[in-house]
């Protein structure tokens, strides 16, 4: 390797560059679909029967089908235990008490976020044309759809949001520039035409 190309996050995790449909890998390009969650601790288990069916129907029929279940957020639980050590160790009462209400906040972000998963569906192509691509997003996403699912193809935005937080990058997935410190140069462009 030349002493003049520089290694970063984005060659070490492989991601070259967003596309029409998804990510340009090293090795593939991959499409994500967002999935909404069926809450199934209010379905019968009659109901659970034909979901679960649903997705081996799925599965077989799109065999190269990756599924991601993530949070929608990042989790609390370093927090919450620094919080709880800082707990035990303190002497103060007026501090533990601050320290205590920090705790019950945590709890309670963490039990709200709980219920905020996201389940993706990933397709990989390695050597598809771009219009082949489109057929088979097409297809897959009427195929998940058809058997009772709510998809829809994430777009640019959103695969950035859940790299984001993937990654760390995010505490709640805020949208990330697509080139690192841009918004600092465009401020310092702006201060640079005031004077």
């Amino acid at each position: 390797m030349s002493k003049n190309k520089r290694n970063g996050v984005q060659d070490l995790i492989g991601l070259e560059r967003f596309t029409n449909y998804g990510v340009k890998t090293d090795k593939a390009e991959i499409v994500f679909f967002a999935v909404e969650p069926t809450n199934i601790s209010v379905l019968s288990s009659a109901n659970i029967e034909v979901k679960v069916h649903d997705l081996t129907t799925v599965l077989s029929m799109i065999p190269d089908l990756e599924i991601i279940a993530m949070d929608s957020a990042e989790r609390f639980d370093g927090n919450k235990w620094y919080v709880k050590e800082r707990l035990q160790k303190e002497e103060n009462p007026a501090v533990r008490e601050l320290l205590q209400a920090d705790h019950d906040f945590l709890d309670e972000i963490q039990l709200e976020m709980s219920s905020a998963r996201r389940f993706l569906f990933a397709v990989r192509f390695r050597r598809e044309k771009p219009e082949q691509i489109f057929g088979i997003i097409s297809q897959v996403q009427k195929n998940i759809s058809e058997h009772g699912f709510t998809v829809k193809r994430m777009d640019k935005a959103e695969i950035k949001r859940m790299l984001a937080l993937y990654f760390g990058a995010s505490i709640i997935g805020d949208e990330i520039p697509d080139i690192e410190g841009e918004n600092y140069i465009k401020e310092a462009d702006t201060n640079e035409e005031k004077k």
